[in-house]
This record gives C-alpha cells, sequence and structure tokens, in this order.
C-alpha cells in the first residue's frame, strides 16, 4: 500500500501538484500502523489517518483508538477518520475522545477515576456518572480526579485541578492541590460541580 502511495505521489509531484494529503488506512491494525509508519519516514507530506471498516461502537471504537491513538502518540499524522458502522456521530464524538485522551485537542474536562477496588466506601460510580452528566456544557480543558479512598485518592486529587477523595460516608474537596473542605457522600457532587463551574 504504501509503494503504491508513493507511486502517485511522484505522479503527482512530476505535474508540479504538491497539496496532498495522503490516507494508508487498512482495517488491520498492525498493517494501518506500519503503514504509517513507514510512510511517514519516506515523505513529508500531511498524513489522513484512521482504521477503516472498524466496526460498530464499542469494539469499532477501541480498535479505532488503539491505531488511531498509537500514531498520535508518536506525532504520526495531521487529519483523523473514525469509521463506524451506524450514526456519524458516534464518529465524531469517539475522534474527539481519541483526540483528547492523547493530549492532541483538549475541548473538555478529563475524569480520571479509580477502578473501584475493595478499599472503596463511597458509591464512587454514581457519584462519577453524576457529575459527568452535570458538567457536559463544560468546554475548559481541566482534570477531575473522581477517587474512593484515603489511600490514593489524596494524592491524586491533589495533582488534578479538581478532586474528590472519598472516605468513608465523606470526602475531601480540592481545588489545585489544595483541599476546601470535607463534605457528606450526599454532598459530594454538587460541591465538586459547584466549584467546577465557578471556574468555567
Amino acid at each position: 500500500m504504501v509503494e503504491s502511495a508513493m507511486r502517485h505521489i511522484e505522479y503527482f509531484e512530476s505535474l508540479a501538484f504538491h497539496d496532498i494529503v495522503i490516507s494508508v488506512k487498512a482495517t488491520d491494525i498492525d498493517a494501518m500502523i506500519g503503514n504509517y509508519r513507514l510512510l511517514a519516514k519516506k515523505c513529508d507530506y500531511p498524513l489522513h489517518v484512521g482504521v477503516t471498516e472498524a466496526g460498530l461502537p464499542g469494539y469499532g471504537t477501541l480498535k479505532s483508538a488503539i491505531g488511531i491513538g498509537t500514531l498520535l502518540l508518536e506525532g504520526i499524522g495531521d487529519t483523523i477518520r473514525v469509521s463506524l458502522t451506524g450514526d456519524p456521530v458516534n464518529e465524531v464524538h469517539a475522534a474527539f475522545e481519541i483526540l483528547k485522551a492523547t493530549g492532541r485537542r483538549v475541548t473538555s474536562p478529563e475524569i480520571i477515576a479509580c477502578p473501584e477496588c475493595g478499599r472503596i466506601q463511597i458509591d464512587l460510580e454514581k457519584i462519577v456518572r453524576e457529575v459527568q452528566e452535570r458538567i457536559k456544557g463544560v468546554k475548559k480543558p481541566v482534570k477531575i480526579s473522581l477517587l474512593g479512598c484515603a489511600v490514593n485518592g489524596p494524592g491524586e486529587a491533589a495533582e488534578a485541578d479538581f478532586g474528590l477523595a472519598g472516605g468513608k460516608g465523606e470526602g475531601l474537596i480540592y481545588k489545585k492541590g489544595k483541599i476546601l473542605r470535607k463534605v457528606k457522600e450526599s454532598e459530594m457532587v454538587d460541591a465538586l460541580v459547584a466549584e467546577i463551574l465557578k471556574d468555567s
């Protein structure tokens, strides 16, 4: 595929045409990544990256995130395309999430949350979902740490723009590494969201 792309480039260059963007997308992630890595070494034209026919949202999004994300983290890729079966709105949403996860275009908050181990003493999943829902309109690229225990919570929350370190039915609200106050579990979402919205 790369050889074919190079032949086309040579043809266009022979016509003094240089407004070129190149795509060597493939369904197989290994092939796709290999194609772009090789092409990036052979030319300086902008590269349009993506995994073709990735499938339904879910598996297809994961497949696209691995392929596109790998290349973006290596500095390869100028434009991206997520190809999913179904509503194209899902493709746009997935593309923005890939850009956000790789730090290439962060236009909304990033929520960092722990995987709920045996130390959790609050309903963290419910809290994460509520916070995520209530800050949907926030366009500021801030990091929000939501952790459910006193072991990792304080350290992670202190490194984020906003944070919650949960404990037994209560937690600490953080802003820019500083503890603002202690709140009951029933007040956590309101208290944290109020601080986030104040800064937005």
